[in-house]
């Protein structure tokens, strides 16, 4: 299993989608599988259940995992214990290195995010607390900013080899 992991953003997804067709595993993005099986977006989950509920629901769903697969993890994921236990013993976890420069460029237009917000100065200290944990829990870091898909999963494919 190989998980990508880094602030909301960073590119999990894409990279995911490219990686899963060069090493030919399944792809799962977690947000999608949670937004799946409540039947809702993460932006109404939040709004219904509050953000305790969609972290339990990232938790269980992180436990269920098995087989060959490329997990585009949320951007959160790293703030349980658990959920940090669980990456810690992985072979596979890169973290998507984006700077808040590129992740605010990627996402100034983006209304679905419900951590994301107009305050600029709110966001960069989220951002800035997650900064150590994502380092923590990677095997390996793969600077994304002002690179494209392909050199990033090159990279990654680089690593895995």
């Amino acid at each position: 299993m190989v998980f990508l992991i880094g602030y909301m953003g960073s590119g999990k997804s894409t990279i995911a989608t490219h990686l899963s067709e060069q090493i030919g595993f399944d792809y799962i993005e977690m947000d999608e599988e949670i937004e799946r099986k409540e039947g809702m977006s993460i932006a109404r989950i939040f709004e219904k259940y509050g953000e305790k509920y969609f972290r339990q629901s990232e938790t269980n769903l992180l436990k269920s995992l098995e087989g060959s697969l490329v997990v585009s993890t949320g951007g959160g994921i790293i703030l349980a214990e658990e959920n940090q236990q669980l990456l810690k013993s992985a072979d596979h976890v890169f973290f998507l290195n984006a700077s808040f420069d590129t992740i605010h460029d990627r996402l100034i237009n983006d209304e679905d995010r419900p951590l994301w917000s107009d305050n600029i100065k709110k966001n960069k200290l989220r951002f800035e607390e997650r900064l150590p944990i994502y380092h923590g829990l990677a095997k390996y870091v793969i600077q994304v900013d002002g690179k494209d898909s392909q050199a990033i999963t090159d990279e990654i494919l680089n690593c895995l080899k």
